[in-house]
């Protein structure tokens, strides 16, 4: 029987008798696996939520009751049992489903994500907004362990906690780093603590104490000291119990029944903040996935049944992995460079250096903020750290750059990976807006390399250099290829390179856009246009007597970036030019001032007017336009 087919709905789900929902499970599994092995995306993460989705759904109201997803990676079977199943095949692709709940996609999507630690604090909103408008809906945050790292949560915790509110967390603990004594004993406590006998003896014998009586409130604080000190031997939930959060668990969040048990009492009886502990498997399921999570967290297209991961177009090694090659090789030289990363040692590229530098080597988990801080005080101490975290991730550490490193000019080095589009993750992972943010830094040094040779480079001036905060962006993906064994070069701090020098147009090329920029330089010349071809390579400081040069001989200056227009790198130049005598017209080429979808970069650049024959054609018009002004009128 294919069950599956049958549910495209939540309530469909809940019409199902209970004993159905495992082999739903095992159906929805092996769908997971042959569709993410098509189109790629988070699988380990969904797989091991299966039954947790299952139990959320059939045990709550949803729509009208809200689940919150934290990351949102993990929500793949919510996809599929929220009426998205047959367009699964578009996840993650240019006009399809986005790989992360949005609320623009779908009613059951309470709350839009892609970053960490969010959940509670969002849910925590709903569920006052419920409160205040007198409702009676249930509200649910799913949040994994990693997330818990993340301040946010624990802001959002203390906020619960203090607030009294009925509303339920659940700790998705998928890494066993919390408890690990899931078994009898605590099946047993769990199910004495979602009995129904027991909640209403413990309340009778509560309201027959009263609260007046100075025996009655001495009775209650033996009774309160005896409860915590057993649960702090017995489970590990004496912390959130200490932050006003009801704790059950932990339970096997693989075992339905247990899970609809406890999802039931609490979705019919709790009118407290409670917590419930859940350890789940990442990768449930399928064995290539469960002996690598790591890896099946986040993948490419696989072979469903060996999960050999299908090799792209490209080749060659990637940005990720000559910075990771090359923080080796530096940290070889320099004793005191220290590499830090939040939570993505693998997708940093600082695997290497953390197996062979251990003692200098601090992966801080889901904390970017605390890894600025961090930094600024190992900086201090004379060490030269690298903090080495995605684009869109280094934004939620805005006030720690500002206040922390920049303002004493302290010495650590940043480097951005995933910046610019990044494709099939959207919105919430491209790394389009860090020019533009960390352009407003004062003192900040911004580069972005061209190709691989210069991003090493790069890391090798940011080590020499001593003069405050020096950011470092480069993409997702491989480079152009250009060799990587010949010595380091240091580069002159604020000096662009001119490739090649023409006439009427200046080509100015900020980072990976480079590639295109040379095409449209082509194109140009097969119109009769030679172009002036420059390699920025910094967006900040410029340097005024290069660009004022530049300006006094071009009459159209075209700037590319592989971030937003607004307050970007184009800015920058547009804003130099204004300042100086010679004033050219600016063409800006760059993503456009909103959030652009996910989908293939090559076809969202397109659909942005990022194409080179399309910049190209931009670029001739404006010198036509700028050669009849020029020309004396018929009079």
């Amino acid at each position: 029987m294919n069950i599956l087919e049958m549910v495209n709905s939540p309530a469909q789900l809940r019409a199902l008798s209970a004993d159905k929902l495992p082999l739903l499970a095992e159906q929805i599994r092996q769908f997971l696996i042959e569709k993410v092995s098509q189109t790629g995306g988070h699988l380990a993460p969904s797989l091991g939520t299966v039954e947790l989705t299952l139990a959320l759904h059939y045990c709550y109201n949803t729509p009208e009751d809200k689940i919150v997803w934290d990351v949102g990676h993990q929500a793949y079977t919510h996809k599929i049992i929220t009426g998205r199943r047959d367009r699964f095949d578009t996840i993650r692709q240019h006009g399809g489903l986005s790989g992360f709940p949005r609320v623009s996609e779908s009613e059951y999507d309470s709350f839009s994500v892609g970053h960490a630690s969010t959940s509670i604090s969002a849910a925590l909103g709903l569920a006052m907004g419920r409160d205040i408008l007198k409702q009676k809906s249930s509200v649910v945050a799913v949040i994994g362990d990693g997330s818990m790292s993340g301040g946010l949560a624990l802001e959002g915790i203390n906020n619960l906690g203090s607030s009294s509110t009925a509303m339920t967390v659940v700790l998705n603990d998928n890494e066993m780093s919390i408890s690990k004594n899931v078994g009898a004993l605590s099946k047993y406590l769990t199910n004495v603590i979602t009995d129904k006998r027991y909640n209403k003896l413990k309340n009778s014998v509560w309201d027959l104490l009263g609260d007046r009586s100075s025996v009655s409130k001495g009775i209650k604080d033996v009774i309160r000291t005896v409860d915590r000190n057993i649960k702090n031997i017995l489970i590990p939930g004496k912390f959130f119990e200490d932050m006003g959060l009801r704790y059950i668990g932990p339970i096997d969040g693989h075992d339905l029944t247990e899970l609809i048990k406890v999802f039931k009492f609490l979705k019919e009886g709790s009118k407290e903040p409670v917590l419930v502990h859940v350890v789940t498997k990442k990768g449930k399921g399928c064995p290539f996935a469960e002996a690598n999570a790591t890896k099946y967290h986040g993948i490419s297209k696989f072979n469903p049944q060996t999960g050999d991961v299908i090799k792209g177009g490209q080749s060659g090694p990637t940005y990720s992995s000559v910075f990771g090659s090359t923080m080796v090789e530096l940290g070889r030289e320099n004793k005191n460079l220290v590499a830090i990363t939040a939570a993505m040692p693998d997708g940093t590229g600082l695997t290497e250096f953390r197996d062979t530098f251990p003692s200098r080597f601090f992966d801080v988990g889901i904390a970017e903020g605390h890894a600025v801080t961090f930094a600024a005080g190992l900086a201090l101490k004379g060490l030269r750290p690298v903090v080495a975290i995605y684009s869109s991730f280094l934004q939620r550490s805005y006030d720690q750059l500002m206040q922390d490193v920049a303002l004493d000019k302290t010495n650590v080095i940043f480097c951005l990976d995933r910046a610019g589009l990044v494709g099939d993750d959207g919105p919430t992972h491209h790394g389009n807006f860090d020019i533009s943010y960390l352009c407003t830094i004062p003192g900040a040094v911004v580069m972005a390399p061209s190709s691989e040779k210069e991003l090493r480079d790069m890391m090798f001036t940011a080590l020499e250099y001593t003069g405050g905060p020096i950011f470092i962006r480069y993409p997702r993906g491989n480079g152009p290829g250009t060799p990587c064994d010949k010595p380091f070069y240091k580069i002159d701090i604020g000096n662009a390179n001119t490739v090649k020098k023409g006439s009427q147009a200046a080509l100015i090329s900020l980072g990976d856009m480079y590639g295109d920029v040379c095409e449209v330089h082509k194109l140009l010349s097969d119109q009769g246009i030679v172009a002036t071809l420059v390699d920025a390579r910094f967006a900040k400081p410029l340097n005024e007597a290069f660009y004022e040069e530049i300006f006094a001989n071009h009459s159209v200056i075209a700037t590319f970036e592989n971030n937003t227009i607004a307050g970007g790198f184009g800015s920058s130049v547009l804003a130099l030019s204004a300042q100086l005598e010679h004033r050219p017209k600016v063409l800006r080429f760059g993503l456009p001032d909103r959030f652009v979808s996910h989908g293939d970069v090559i076809k969202l650049r397109a659909e942005i007017g990022l194409a080179p024959e399309t910049m190209a054609g931009k670029i001739c018009g404006e010198l036509k336009s700028s050669i009849q002004n020029l020309a004396p009128s018929r009079g």
